[in-house]
């Protein structure tokens, strides 16, 4: 297994118990400290139709800290949302960590499936176009200036909106899908509000 770390940014909000936090494993197209780029697409099979879960980790062998509720591709990289265990020390430490600003990575562990040497700028590169991951930790230090952590956060906060929604009369696949636009909106997606705007207008009211 190899190791790929990333410098992370956050920022963090709290409405509830659930110690959970979003952003980027990494990133598309750039060169890291390794000297390695890594292509879109690159973990379209990994993070689909596995036996085994990517576990997250904390510096890769301190163990397993929580875990990953969602990965996806987007043109960026690969974003991810976890959340940390409850009541596990060195999860809660991790989560202090974080929203104190004293550790800022995230770092994957992975094995390459596909790949070919390249030359970008003069620089000889390795190219990775298929990664078998294997777990993502939150680490102390990082190579790839791309990936960040967006979000250090309560999920409760999501789901007492859904709550809300459902206790004022939204079905629980309107108030699911509401959530779901305000998750995107979240992550950057802006283009996502006329939607929710919409969702809502055209529902009509009980009240």
């Amino acid at each position: 297994m190899q190791i790929k770390t990333c410098p992370t940014e956050f920022k963090f909000m709290e409405a509830g118990k659930v110690m959970a936090f979003a952003g980027y494993a990494s990133k598309f197209n750039g060169i890291d400290a390794y000297g390695d780029m890594i292509l879109p697409g690159a973990y379209s099979d990994t993070i689909v139709n596995r036996d085994k879960p990517i576990l997250m980790m904390r510096n890769h062998w301190d163990g397993v800290i929580g875990k990953w509720t969602m990965m996806q591709e987007d043109e960026d990289g690969l974003y991810v949302e976890g959340e940390l265990t409850p009541g596990h020390s060195l999860a809660q430490d991790t989560y202090a960590l974080l929203k104190h600003g004293a550790i800022s990575g995230l770092s994957i562990g992975y094995v390459p499936v596909d790949q070919e040497d390249g030359v970008f700028d003069e620089k000889r590169v390795r190219i990775l176009k298929k990664i078998n991951l294997v777990e993502i930790s939150v680490v102390d230090n990082a190579a790839d200036s791309g990936a960040k952590i967006t979000n250090v956060k309560d999920l409760t906060a999501l789901k007492d909106i859904e709550s809300l929604l459902r206790s004022r009369g939204f079905s629980r696949s309107e108030a699911t899908a509401i959530v779901a636009q305000v998750k995107s909106i979240a992550h950057g997606e802006r283009e996502n509000g006329k939607a929710i705007a919409d969702l809502i207008r055209n529902y009509k009211l009980p009240f």
